[in-house]
């Protein structure tokens, strides 16, 4: 009778809370996130044909190279992101706003562009090599081309996120907690081991996820430099060996070291939830100490290692192979793909802000606990690198394609593999959590009383958001439109999966270039690219101080 009267009661909840938003919610979070169903669907089908090859030559190295990539590039990363960011925030000396801005901008350089100009410049007869050897420095060239290369590559590529999070809490820490430590007795160095570094410890960690995801994401840099990774692999198997099925198991593989990362980083995170609300005068907050004599020069070398490293020296090294290759890349093709890039990338962008603005207010509309699975599913492509996306469209793409002709005697071939469409539906899943999650964190600050007060005038769902909360959302919308609009730029294993044979990107150009052993003709590309990305991140950064700068309170949140 308990079953009964239990399920009964279920089914009541459940005629009562279901509307029209709740349906809206799954059948948009389920379209989203269906290359993610694909994956897990088409791993029941069998091993492919090759699969026994590839377990026997290939899959060692997939695992080992993928785990030393990330132990290799993990640790460079937060040694170098925490370090520098702990040092913008607590010191001041001359030229430390220049340098803190400087630390943001290797982000602009992708990883595999990165890898070319370091080959450039440490190879035989390479820029920095003819350099050192003619201050006398007897030095052929350095290796960069192996494992130990690319963790260089993409710890330099990839430190800033470690360092943006890191900064932002650091800075955030109230000037109090210190002002505690020096009535103690602790130096500087107890104060950062003891009390900054483990409060900022979380934000850390959070950027060390986004550096491991882009390692497993990386397969440019490693395809350029012979390391054999999951991501080349991916590709080895679709393409070279022409078994898409074991490039699934690989996919599936893949995606279960993603998650083992993110149980890890949840893991590390347990169940704390403590938060330090202190009010106090603006001037009392983050006071910086000034630094002159030695330790400004100490201080000014180390924060210039990662910025010369990072960005000026293959900045310089691709303004130089521009240089000499410009009559040759300079021609209205080049145009053609600069305008084809910014708006393939441009369109992704809109879509993923309005999808995601989508998401968050019909599952706030509905009242299905169960539902909320949809927009959480539909934002986990950001965590899952993009061969992976691209594989997952590809073995569900001739099933749409199949059904729409069955059914309607529709043939929507050629809108899958003709056309843009189905690479900016990638780029929607991929970069949907990328401007979901800000914009999420930010409709709940709104609250609940001004469109509560909307609705009492009589106002719909749909014109309370457009009227009443869009605006108050615009800045964190513009802000995620411009994030998502860089992270589709720099796109490169998804975009060269999913792109018809007529579009061409500034990534992809690029990239097939430096594949053709024209790394000089790649630069010009590149430096669009760098350029493009470079100054949207400066421009998000200015976004953000000015926000930070009106809110007066001091908070320290970790959750």
């Amino acid at each position: 009778m308990e079953v009964r009267k239990k399920k009964r009661l279920k089914t009541t909840h459940f005629r009562r809370d279901f509307n029209q938003w709740s349906l809206l919610t799954a059948a948009l979070g389920f379209a989203i996130a269906i290359p993610l169903f694909a994956i897990i669907l088409n791993l029941f089908g069998g091993t492919g044909e090759m699969w026994d090859h590839i377990v026997s030559h290939f899959l060692t190295d997939y695992i080992l190279n993928s785990i030393y990539l990330i132990i290799g590039t993990g640790t460079i990363t937060c040694l170098i992101g925490t370090y520098c960011a702990w040092l913008v925030s607590r010191y001041q000396f001359p030229g430390h706003r220049l340098i803190e801005w400087l630390l943001f901008l290797p982000l602009a350089i992708p990883s595999y562009i990165l890898a070319y100009t370091y080959v450039g410049m440490l190879g035989n007869g390479g820029t920095l090599i003819v350099l050192l050897r003619s201050i006398g420095l007897d030095i052929q060239r350095i290796e960069m081309m192996n494992i130990y290369g690319l963790i260089w590559v993409l710890s330099m590529s990839l430190f800033p996120y470690v360092y943006a999070s890191a900064r932002a809490m650091f800075q955030s820490q109230p000037q109090v907690l210190r002002d505690a430590a020096m009535l103690l007795g602790a130096s500087e160095r107890r104060y950062f081991f003891t009390v900054a570094l483990p409060l900022a410890l979380p934000a850390v960690i959070g950027g060390l996820f986004l550096v491991l995801m882009e390692v497993l994401n990386d397969y440019g840099a490693a395809k350029y430099y012979g390391i054999n990774t999951f991501t080349t692999g991916i590709f080895r198997s679709w393409t070279a060996l022409e078994d898409l099925q074991s490039a699934i198991y690989l996919s599936g593989m893949l995606t279960v070291l993603v998650f083992l990362l993110m149980a890890l980083v949840k893991l590390q995170r347990g169940k704390k939830s403590f938060s330090i609300r202190i009010k106090q005068p603006d001037s009392a907050t983050n006071r910086k100490i000034q630094v002159s004599g030695s330790r400004k020069v100490i201080n000014l070398g180390i924060l210039s290692v990662p910025v010369l490293f990072g960005f000026l020296l293959p900045l310089l090294q691709l303004l130089y192979w521009a240089v000499l290759t410009f009559n040759d890349i300079f021609r209205p093709d080049f145009f053609w793909m600069a305008i084809q890039s910014f708006g393939i990338a441009s369109l992704s962008a809109v879509l993923v802000v309005i999808f995601s603005l989508l998401l968050i207010y019909f599952n706030k509309w509905n009242h299905l606990r169960g539902v909320a699975f949809f927009p959480k599913i539909a934002t986990v492509g950001y965590v899952i690198p993009g061969a992976i996306i691209g594989i997952g469209i590809i073995s569900s793409s001739q099933l749409v394609i199949d059904f729409f002709y069955d059914l309607l005697q529709i043939k929507i071939g050629y809108l899958f593999y003709g056309s843009s469409v189905i690479l900016i539906y990638a780029y929607i899943f991929r970069f949907l959590a990328v401007a979901y999650n800000p914009l999420e964190a930010n409709s709940l600050k709104i609250g609940k009383d001004l469109a509560e007060s909307s609705y009492l005038l009589g106002h719909s769902n749909l014109k309370t958001l457009l009227k009443v909360e869009l605006p108050l959302l615009k800045p964190t919308a513009l802000s995620a439109m411009i994030l998502v609009f860089i992270d589709t730029m720099k796109e490169l294993p998804l975009t060269l999966i999913l792109k018809p044979y007529q579009v061409q990107t500034l990534a992809v150009k690029a990239y097939e270039y430096a594949e053709d052993e024209r790394v000089a003709e790649a630069a010009l590309p590149a430096l669009l690219l760098i350029l493009v990305v470079a100054s949207l991140l400066l421009f998000v950064n200015n976004l953000h101080n000015k926000t930070r700068a009106k809110k007066n309170p001091a908070e320290l949140v970790e959750h």
